[in-house]
């Protein structure tokens, strides 16, 4: 029988090393678009502030660049280390795309961000703009192709389990890379980078605004900040609405979580906005509910149902024992059987195997696994749904929290009085949090929410695991802690310490009137530095 509390130390390890890396991840998704729009303006005007703007956020993003790749290294390795049995089960598949993104996209965006740093005074302007681009191209190919292996963890399309080799074997490339639930996860994500990274310029620029210093510069980064993270959050609402459906069509395991429905919703389904879910009653005290909206989100429609968990247990139950007979025939054919009659029985269930393996928590016999059994293991099948509700509803929050915070931010800086909003540039520089609170809480319910899977309804999270001790997961997770958070500190210090230098830090002087705009060069003549101040 297995260890539940390595099964339990191998996951908090994983979700340990997942969440520090993706602290990094965000804000380089969305900088290097951020620095392309800056440049751009830079190439077509000629102006030195707006070259100035895109060597001061480079840095910063160049910091935080280079611990996203030192923690993102770390955890990859997690899978042959502590998720032996998983790496071979599905390494053919899994490993598909992650090789791709380690010799296409991270090498190309690790091969620009140099050049992006080197290059200002070795290439022309036109040149060094090629470099940003391909630079924010290389970074979000590199999403691309992890949400591609996450996605197949989701879904797993395009793959089939071989007897032959006790492993899942890939039977379509293009199935995998087109996976509607990858697709619509990597438009999400990227987004909710662009939110992040708009969210942290905003924030700074509104800094710099409150204290009357560097100006000119902080409006200019302003103005950009709130107009792609406007357009940005409205892609992640719209594109999160477009996930709630594929999630309905694919995952509606998950979907029920997150609306903690255990009775299947008729038409038209409504959806809980608030409530108690409680997992040994199997039911939501005091739920508010708003009619329609579920039936929208989940089917695209007023007259189909939204199943509940407890249906949804029902079908499981007949899953596992579909998976059993699965299991019975798999070791018929491991111990020689191959006959016609063997083999097209086995082919008839085996989709329903992964089911069967839920029993093995409780007995390594699944074939004559009992009653008391089979019915723990359909209550295994769902996840603990309090987290998944509350979860979802902290990222649904923040995220309207920003929609907000930009539509506000939009306007008054369209109608040029950003500076006598105080109370928004207050508000702009303590929303810098909410964009990483929605996305960790969106992944955890990504993730916990698939639960008890590693890999949709084919491997058993439990069953994913290396054959490690407790002593070993509890020294490498106290190593991973102390190294990741002294990673995290350094990254705010240094942060902290850049973004208080500010843009004049860019140059050996002082910049003119920093009171009244800003961003103009102590060694420029005064007449250009008077140019450069006008709107």
């Amino acid at each position: 029988m297995l260890d539940p509390t390595m099964v339990e130390l191998s996951r908090w390890q994983f979700a340990v090393t997942v969440l520090y890396h993706f602290i990094f991840v965000p804000l380089t998704l969305g900088m290097t678009w951020i620095l392309v729009i800056m440049e751009s303006v830079y190439v077509m005007t000629g102006r030195q502030i707006y070259k100035d703007m895109t060597r001061f956020w480079g840095k910063l993003f160049g910091i935080n660049f280079a611990l996203g790749v030192t923690t993102g290294l770390t955890m990859e390795f997690q899978f042959g280390t502590n998720w032996a049995y998983y790496s071979h089960y599905v390494g053919d598949v899994f490993g598909a795309p992650l090789a791709i993104e380690g010799l296409m996209a991270f090498f190309l965006e690790s091969t620009f961000v140099g050049m992006f740093f080197l290059g200002w005074e070795r290439l022309s302007k036109r040149q060094h703009l090629a470099v940003t681009f391909l630079t924010a191209i290389g970074t979000n190919l590199s999403a691309l192709w992890i949400l591609i292996a996450n996605g197949w963890m989701q879904n797993p399309v395009g793959a089939e389990f071989s007897y032959e080799t006790m492993r899942m074997e890939m039977t379509s490339f293009a199935d995998l890379i087109f996976n509607p639930v990858a697709q619509v996860k990597f438009i999400h994500t990227v987004a909710g980078g662009y939110v992040a990274a708009s969210m942290f310029v905003l924030g700074i620029s509104s800094w710099y605004i409150l204290k009357g210093r560097d100006l000119a510069f902080a409006k200019r980064s302003f103005s950009v900040a709130a107009g792609f993270g406007l357009a940005s959050i409205f892609s992640v609402i719209i594109l999160g609405d477009e996930s709630g459906y594929e999630v309905g069509d694919v995952q509606r395991v998950k979907l029920a979580a997150i609306e903690a429905e255990w009775e299947t919703e008729e038409a038209p389904a409504a959806f809980t906005l608030m409530g108690m879910p409680d997992n040994e009653a199997q039911e939501t005290h005091g739920a508010i509910k708003v009619p329609y909206v579920m039936g929208i989100i989940a089917t695209r429609s007023l007259d189909e149902e939204v199943m509940g968990l407890k249906d949804l247990m029902k079908e499981h139950e007949k899953c596992i024992r579909n998976g059993m007979i699965a299991y019975g025939l798999l070791v018929k054919l491991r111990a020689g059987d191959k006959s016609e009659q063997t083999i097209a029985a086995f082919e008839k269930v085996k989709k329903d195997l992964g089911y069967g393996l839920l029993l093995k928590r409780y007995t390594p016999d699944v074939i004559d696994a009992t009653e008391a059994q089979i019915q723990m293991a359909v209550r295994d099948s769902i996840p603990d749904v309090a987290p998944v509700f509350w979860g979802f509803r902290i990222m649904v929050a923040s995220g309207f929290t920003m929609l907000f915070i930009f539509i506000m931010a939009f306007y008054y800086n369209a109608k040029r009085v950003i500076e006598k909003k105080r109370w928004l540039l207050r508000l702009a520089l303590y929303g810098i949090p909410l964009p990483w609170i929605a996305i960790e809480f969106g992944w955890f319910v990504a993730e916990y929410g698939r639960q008890p899977w590693a890999i949709g309804e084919v491997l058993p999270t439990f069953l994913a695991t290396s054959s490690l001790t407790v002593t070993d997961l509890i020294i490498s997770i106290t190593g991973f802690v102390i190294f990741y958070t002294i990673l995290l500190i350094i990254e705010m210090w240094l942060m902290f310490h850049f973004a208080r230098k500010g843009p004049s830090s860019l140059h050996t002087g002082r910049y003119h009137f920093e009171q009244g705009a800003g961003g103009v060069l102590a060694d420029q003549p005064r007449q250009k530095a008077e140019q450069e101040i006008l709107p």
